[in-house]
């Protein structure tokens, strides 16, 4: 599975990358979207939409079941990627790159400290 090192990560199996100054991008790991399977449908959430720590914000639809994706972070919907609401398939074709999913604009303190580095979250997928 392909784990890239300058990307956080969630025991949900999300991934989290800092974009901005109090902006962090999230989308689901290549290790979540192999045991989804073929991803048909992606929801997404509309800006402006305040999320709290653990909110679903997400929810991926895939031929095997359906996967949620929790924010990471409390704060607020400042992006969506329409890319994946019209071609669904990114997330299982490019995970970290085409296929993320949302950017939260955090409130409060922004401190990736609390999820795991590459080689944790690794140790917890093997």
């Amino acid at each position: 599975m392909n784990t890239p090192e300058d990307l956080r990560y969630t025991d949900e199996h999300e991934w989290v990358k800092e974009v901005g100054d109090s902006t962090v991008r999230v989308g689901i790991t290549d290790y979540a979207q192999d045991q989804l399977g073929d991803v048909v449908y992606v929801e997404l959430p509309d800006t402006g939409k305040e999320v709290a720590k653990d909110d679903l914000v997400v929810e991926i639809e895939s031929t095997k079941s359906v996967g949620e994706v929790y924010a990471p972070f409390a704060g607020t919907i400042t992006s969506v990627n329409q890319a994946v609401a019209e071609s669904p398939e990114l997330v299982n074709t490019s995970p970290y790159v085409e296929g993320w999913l949302v950017e939260i604009e955090v409130s409060g303190d922004l401190s990736l400290d609390g999820l795991l580095d590459a080689a944790a979250y690794r140790e917890l997928t093997e």
